[in-house]
């Protein structure tokens, strides 16, 4: 049996990109992750809302998916923060390699704070919007 070394940078970076959609939970975890299916179940249900739901605002109709990429980017943090010895033995534990997290991590933790910040003030600031004036801003 081939035993392949997960890299923790490139989990990062696949959370950082595609987190809303899962990718990440099934590079570190395979086709039968759970939560990595659920996050991709947003994906439709937001496509679902768009079409079944005319009229009301697109915020509304995607924050599942919203609400999924907003945990992507905390997924990014948890899994670029993790040290490399707890994350060889949770998803190395056959390999033979261990595992150098650089600067490129720290990079995308960096890229995260800046877009998942901005992104979440920006769907509390249209939710507002929406909520409050009826969408008059915009």
């Amino acid at each position: 049996m081939v035993v392949t070394h997960k890299n923790k940078t490139l989990a990062a970076l696949l959370a950082f990109i595609f987190g809303g959609l899962g990718i990440h939970r099934f590079y570190m975890y395979g086709m039968k992750d759970m939560w990595g299916w659920a996050h991709l179940c947003t994906l439709l249900i937001s496509g679902i809302a768009l079409f079944t739901i005319p009229g009301q605002p697109l915020m509304f109709i995607a924050s599942p998916l919203v609400i999924s990429i907003l945990a992507g980017f905390i997924e990014t943090f948890i899994i670029g923060l993790m040290p490399d010895d707890k994350w060889d033995a949770r998803h190395n534990p056959g390999s033979d390699r261990q595992s150098h997290s650089g600067w490129l991590v720290a990079i995308v933790l960096v890229l995260t704070v800046g877009v998942g910040a901005t992104s979440l003030i920006a769907a509390i600031a249209r939710t507002f919007d929406l909520l409050y004036t009826g969408g008059a801003y915009g």
